[in-house]
């Protein structure tokens, strides 16, 4: 028997992501804020000044990438069920990437779909992760391993919550500005290697163009079929190096520099760009205080985990590549051995 099904198809997605002071926001229904005790000790209560809703309520859940999983996540359903949501109410992402990925993740799950929007507070996740609807969490196996694409209704950056962010948070959001130029923009790598991001309207303009890249890709792409891909640069290596470690030594900004520092020695084998052009490239991570550096223990355990990665399938591992600086490149079926010895540069000397 078949009974078919045709299914009318959907309105496109349209939000908006403000890039200035945040606004009043009002809404007529309940809603939740998801945070951490680290940004509402900050900046809650400016938050909540603006911010008028029937009802409004906040879950704070640990800081911390080794709390970004499906018992958090559940933590945070059991929250919306007792506050009675409904399919009219919001939850608000207000935090880094980790809160905006288990917010929004939430959110897809809860009676089959409610409303988000995110307020990010973090560089990275200003420039990146709050924008185009990637939500998850991780698990043994990696990262973001489990999740789905689900878009908010609205992203509203303020600058000025990224005044109380640590050098160190700050500089792991700098990966993903420099990701962008990298993958897509030459002027703007040009750009970025001489601005002064500590200059209010220097940063804007780099948080600008970071989203502006972010959209166009995202709105060809949504669902990562292929140019999106190419926003994984450094992340097929650094989510190895986040793994290998637990989820507690590096920021997820600072793996993803290992992580291009690797994908840039690879390219350089394959000949896609000079060592002078990935030098560049570790010189202006450098300049941030980006770690660039890892000893690889274990090269054939290293290798092995890069099948875990969501960009695999069929027992093929694809690689997004720089092809010099400004463009790039998805390559799969590299041969084991080239990899390998490519991944033996940064093992440990002996």
């Amino acid at each position: 028997m078949i009974v078919p099904i045709e299914l009318v198809p959907s309105q496109p997605v349209k939000y908006d992501i403000t890039i200035d002071k945040l606004p009043c926001l009002t809404f007529q229904t309940k809603v939740v804020v998801v945070t951490n005790p680290t940004v509402a000790g900050f900046h809650l209560e400016t938050l909540l000044k603006h911010i008028e809703a029937s009802e409004l309520h906040i879950v704070t859940i640990p800081d911390g990438e080794q709390y970004k999983t499906l018992e958090t996540v559940e933590n945070i359903l059991n929250e919306c069920f007792e506050h009675k949501l409904d399919r009219k109410s919001m939850l608000i992402a207000f935090g880094g990437g980790v809160i905006g990925d288990m917010t929004g993740f939430t959110a897809s799950l809860y009676q089959r779909g409610i409303d988000f929007i995110q307020i990010p507070t973090t560089l990275l996740s200003q420039v990146d992760a709050s924008v185009g609807g990637k939500t998850g969490v991780n698990n043994k196996y990696g990262k973001n391993l489990i999740g789905a694409f689900y878009q908010p209704k609205a992203v509203y950056i303020d600058p000025a919550f990224l005044k109380t962010l640590p050098a160190r948070e700050f500089a792991a959001g700098v990966a993903e500005i420099v990701k962008m130029a990298v993958m897509f923009d030459q002027d703007y790598f040009e750009f970025l290697m001489g601005a002064d991001l500590s200059e209010e309207e220097v940063l804007k303009e780099a948080i600008r163009r970071s989203v502006e890249l972010k959209a166009w890709v995202v709105n060809q792409d949504e669902k990562e079929a292929g140019i999106r891909a190419v926003l994984n640069y450094g992340h097929t290596f650094g989510h190895v190096v986040e793994n290998e470690t637990g989820y507690t030594t590096y920021l997820h900004g600072e793996a993803v520099a290992i992580g291009m520092v690797m994908a840039n020695a690879l390219a350089v084998e394959l000949g896609l760009m000079s060592e002078a052009e990935a030098a560049r490239i570790r010189t202006l991570l450098e300049r941030f205080s980006l770690p660039t550096d890892y000893v690889i223990r274990d090269v054939n355990d290293f290798y092995e985990h890069f099948f875990l990665d969501k960009k695999s399938a069929n027992n093929s591992i694809k690689f997004i590549l720089p092809q010099g600086i400004g463009g790039h490149r998805i390559v799969q079926d590299i041969d084991e051995t080239v990899v390998k010895n490519v991944l033996k540069k940064f093992g440990a000397q002996v």
